[in-house]
Protein backbone atom coordinates (compact mmCIF):
# COMPACT_ATOMS: atom_id res chain seq x y z
CA UNK A 1 0.00 0.00 0.00
CA UNK A 2 1.51 3.57 -0.98
CA UNK A 3 1.32 6.04 1.58
CA UNK A 4 0.60 9.71 1.75
CA UNK A 5 -2.47 9.03 0.23
CA UNK A 6 -1.18 7.91 -3.09
CA UNK A 7 -3.59 6.11 -5.23
CA UNK A 8 -2.09 2.20 -6.18
CA UNK A 9 1.45 3.60 -5.85
CA UNK A 10 0.83 5.97 -8.83
CA UNK A 11 2.00 8.84 -7.49
CA UNK A 12 -1.09 10.62 -7.55
CA UNK A 13 -3.34 12.10 -4.73
CA UNK A 14 -6.85 10.76 -4.70
CA UNK A 15 -9.09 11.87 -7.23
CA UNK A 16 -13.12 12.36 -6.39
CA UNK A 17 -14.00 12.56 -10.31
CA UNK A 18 -14.32 9.42 -11.75
CA UNK A 19 -16.50 9.18 -8.74
CA UNK A 20 -18.43 12.13 -8.60
CA UNK A 21 -18.84 13.94 -12.38
CA UNK A 22 -18.23 17.10 -12.64
CA UNK A 23 -21.82 18.42 -13.92
CA UNK A 24 -22.88 16.57 -10.51
CA UNK A 25 -21.91 19.77 -8.63
CA UNK A 26 -21.51 22.23 -11.10
CA UNK A 27 -25.33 22.25 -11.68
CA UNK A 28 -26.83 22.50 -7.81
CA UNK A 29 -24.25 25.42 -7.37
CA UNK A 30 -25.23 27.05 -10.93
CA UNK A 31 -29.13 26.49 -10.26
CA UNK A 32 -28.51 28.04 -7.03
CA UNK A 33 -26.58 30.81 -8.35
CA UNK A 34 -29.61 31.43 -10.96
CA UNK A 35 -31.97 31.42 -8.08
CA UNK A 36 -30.06 34.01 -6.30
CA UNK A 37 -30.45 36.43 -9.20
CA UNK A 38 -33.92 35.62 -9.62
CA UNK A 39 -35.17 36.16 -6.40
CA UNK A 40 -33.41 38.91 -5.04
CA UNK A 41 -34.56 40.63 -8.58
CA UNK A 42 -38.51 38.99 -7.56
CA UNK A 43 -37.95 40.51 -3.89
CA UNK A 44 -36.88 43.53 -4.51
CA UNK A 45 -39.37 44.33 -6.89
CA UNK A 46 -42.10 43.21 -4.52
CA UNK A 47 -40.62 44.89 -1.19
CA UNK A 48 -40.54 48.06 -3.39
CA UNK A 49 -43.94 47.73 -4.25
CA UNK A 50 -45.27 46.76 -0.47
CA UNK A 51 -43.60 49.70 0.53
CA UNK A 52 -45.62 51.85 -2.08
CA UNK A 53 -48.24 50.59 -1.09
CA UNK A 54 -48.09 50.49 2.60
CA UNK A 55 -46.88 54.53 2.51
CA UNK A 56 -48.93 56.12 -0.08
CA UNK A 57 -51.47 57.99 2.34
CA UNK A 58 -48.74 60.00 3.64
CA UNK A 59 -46.25 60.81 0.91
CA UNK A 60 -42.97 62.96 2.40
CA UNK A 61 -43.85 66.86 1.79
CA UNK A 62 -40.36 68.04 2.63
CA UNK A 63 -37.06 67.61 0.30
CA UNK A 64 -35.72 66.32 3.66
CA UNK A 65 -38.39 63.81 3.42
CA UNK A 66 -38.44 62.47 0.37
CA UNK A 67 -34.42 61.84 0.94
CA UNK A 68 -35.89 59.39 4.03
CA UNK A 69 -38.50 57.98 2.41
CA UNK A 70 -36.25 56.77 -1.05
CA UNK A 71 -33.60 55.99 1.45
CA UNK A 72 -36.05 53.69 3.70
CA UNK A 73 -37.43 51.91 0.80
CA UNK A 74 -33.75 51.07 -0.90
CA UNK A 75 -32.92 49.21 2.74
CA UNK A 76 -35.83 47.74 2.59
CA UNK A 77 -35.50 46.67 -0.99
CA UNK A 78 -32.07 45.44 -0.45
CA UNK A 79 -32.98 43.05 2.37
CA UNK A 80 -35.69 41.72 0.78
CA UNK A 81 -34.23 40.91 -2.31
CA UNK A 82 -31.57 39.26 -0.50
CA UNK A 83 -33.78 37.49 1.71
CA UNK A 84 -35.31 36.60 -1.21
CA UNK A 85 -32.50 35.58 -3.30
CA UNK A 86 -31.44 33.09 -0.40
CA UNK A 87 -35.03 31.37 -0.49
CA UNK A 88 -34.60 30.54 -3.73
CA UNK A 89 -31.24 29.68 -4.32
CA UNK A 90 -31.97 27.14 -1.42
CA UNK A 91 -35.26 26.06 -3.17
CA UNK A 92 -33.52 25.68 -6.82
CA UNK A 93 -30.00 24.47 -5.49
CA UNK A 94 -31.96 21.41 -3.52
CA UNK A 95 -34.55 20.67 -6.54
CA UNK A 96 -31.38 20.50 -8.86
CA UNK A 97 -29.64 18.31 -6.20
CA UNK A 98 -32.83 16.26 -5.88
CA UNK A 99 -32.64 15.84 -10.11
CA UNK A 100 -29.25 15.02 -10.07
CA UNK A 101 -28.92 12.51 -7.44
CA UNK A 102 -32.23 10.64 -8.80
CA UNK A 103 -30.09 10.49 -12.46
CA UNK A 104 -26.47 9.66 -10.84
CA UNK A 105 -28.61 6.72 -9.01
CA UNK A 106 -30.55 5.31 -11.99
CA UNK A 107 -27.48 5.96 -13.87
CA UNK A 108 -25.59 3.72 -11.28
CA UNK A 109 -27.81 0.49 -11.41
CA UNK A 110 -27.01 -0.65 -15.07
CA UNK A 111 -28.32 -1.15 -18.67
CA UNK A 112 -31.97 0.00 -18.95
CA UNK A 113 -31.90 2.64 -15.80
CA UNK A 114 -29.56 3.97 -17.67
CA UNK A 115 -31.18 4.92 -20.69
CA UNK A 116 -34.23 6.32 -18.63
CA UNK A 117 -32.29 7.91 -16.33
CA UNK A 118 -33.20 12.02 -17.54
CA UNK A 119 -37.13 10.70 -17.15
CA UNK A 120 -36.66 8.95 -14.17
CA UNK A 121 -35.40 11.86 -12.25
CA UNK A 122 -37.82 14.32 -14.28
CA UNK A 123 -40.40 12.03 -13.01
CA UNK A 124 -39.03 11.89 -9.43
CA UNK A 125 -37.83 15.54 -8.95
CA UNK A 126 -41.93 16.34 -9.43
CA UNK A 127 -43.00 13.57 -7.26
CA UNK A 128 -40.58 14.84 -4.48
CA UNK A 129 -41.62 18.33 -5.26
CA UNK A 130 -44.96 17.53 -5.41
CA UNK A 131 -44.84 15.40 -1.86
CA UNK A 132 -42.58 18.35 -0.19
CA UNK A 133 -44.84 21.36 -1.03
CA UNK A 134 -48.19 19.20 -0.52
CA UNK A 135 -49.97 19.56 -3.80
CA UNK A 136 -53.41 18.31 -4.15
CA UNK A 137 -53.49 15.15 -6.75
CA UNK A 138 -54.54 17.31 -9.77
CA UNK A 139 -51.55 19.91 -9.26
CA UNK A 140 -49.70 17.28 -8.59
CA UNK A 141 -50.50 15.01 -11.87
CA UNK A 142 -49.33 17.96 -13.93
CA UNK A 143 -45.97 18.03 -12.10
CA UNK A 144 -45.20 14.70 -12.71
CA UNK A 145 -46.26 15.41 -16.35
CA UNK A 146 -44.11 18.33 -16.37
CA UNK A 147 -41.43 16.86 -15.32
CA UNK A 148 -42.03 13.93 -17.19
CA UNK A 149 -42.04 15.87 -20.48
CA UNK A 150 -38.73 18.22 -18.99
CA UNK A 151 -36.88 14.27 -18.38
CA UNK A 152 -37.92 13.14 -21.60
CA UNK A 153 -36.77 16.34 -23.78
CA UNK A 154 -33.23 15.71 -21.96
CA UNK A 155 -33.32 12.38 -22.99
CA UNK A 156 -33.95 13.07 -26.28
CA UNK A 157 -31.10 15.29 -26.33
CA UNK A 158 -28.64 13.00 -24.99
CA UNK A 159 -29.36 10.35 -27.61
CA UNK A 160 -29.53 13.07 -30.53
CA UNK A 161 -26.03 14.25 -28.83
CA UNK A 162 -24.97 10.54 -29.10
CA UNK A 163 -26.59 9.73 -32.63
CA UNK A 164 -24.57 13.00 -33.91
CA UNK A 165 -21.62 12.23 -32.60
CA UNK A 166 -21.84 8.47 -34.18
CA UNK A 167 -22.56 9.95 -37.79
CA UNK A 168 -19.51 12.92 -37.39
CA UNK A 169 -16.94 10.67 -36.16
CA UNK A 170 -16.99 8.50 -38.89
CA UNK A 171 -16.48 10.77 -41.37
CA UNK A 172 -13.80 12.41 -39.67
CA UNK A 173 -11.49 9.21 -39.85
Amino acid sequence: MAQGGDDAGTGNAYDVTPIIHSRYFILPVSAAAVGTVVGAVRGSRMAALRFLAENAHRPPTTIRGWYLYNKTKNYRRMAAGLKRGGADALRLGVTTLVWVGIEDGLERCGYPWTEAKELGAGVGTALAFSSVYRLPWRTASRTVMLGTLVGGCMGLLRWTRGYLRGTVEPQDK
